[in-house]
């Protein structure tokens, strides 16, 4: 007997979805993922005990996990595992993916064991492509050094910047120098001349009265 579920695409699963069904029975999700994508599954399967009325682990029951590229067929991951395993495989091509899942006890309708599985599948990122991350990195480092030579540039401007406004400085503080002086200069002969005049008046009056 076969069963198949169709399921929404699982981005990722917050609480184990859990399900029933007979020993001899698939049942089968249909997962749509993109190219590359890494997915991981947990499952946990628990067989039901009649004796105990409680649903048990049992070291006989294993599960077997094939998956399937629907478009292509594919098969992608075929295993058999305990009653608690795990499984991971990665998308080679986009579409829909056929994850079945049933056990590994066979018999008639008469020894149908029940058993209650626990699944948990998340669906993670795209893998990693190296040659991009290379070329990201190759870029990003092409964008520091195109930084650094900025940056050293407008160092050297503003050192230019600082030598040019010293320059200026001394200059300006040289001509000042000089501007006092010269006014100190003007000052002194505007003096002795003005002492001169005073006292070639008072010998020519002096000369005036003696006549």
């Amino acid at each position: 007997m076969r069963l198949i579920l169709l399921a929404l695409p699982l981005l990722s699963f917050t609480q184990a979805l859990h399900f029933y069904f007979e020993s001899n029975e698939k049942r089968c999700f249909l997962e749509e993922l993109p190219s590359d994508t890494i997915v991981e599954g947990h499952y946990k399967a628990l067989l039901w005990k009649e004796d105990e009325s409680a649903w048990k682990i049992d070291e006989q029951l294993g599960i077997h996990v094939n998956v399937e590229e629907v478009t292509t067929g594919h098969v992608v991951v075929n295993t058999r595992g305990p009653s608690d395993g795990r499984f991971t495989f990665t998308s080679h091509e986009p579409g829909d993916h056929n994850i079945c899942i049933h056990s590994n006890m066979t018999g008639g309708w008469l020894s149908n064991e029940h058993i209650k599985l626990y699944l948990d599948i998340n669906v993670g990122s795209a893998r990693h492509d190296i040659d991009s991350d290379l070329s990201h990195v190759t870029t990003l480092a092409s964008k520091l050094r195109e930084l650094n030579n900025k940056v050293a540039d407008i160092q050297r401007e503003q050192r230019y910047m600082r030598e040019v406004e010293a320059q200026f400085r001394d200059a300006s503080e040289l001509t000042n120098a000089r501007a006092v002086k010269w006014s100190l200069l003007q000052l002194a002969v505007l003096i002795a001349a003005g002492v001169w005049q005073m006292r070639y008046l008072k010998v020519y009056f002096e000369d005036k009265k003696l006549r």
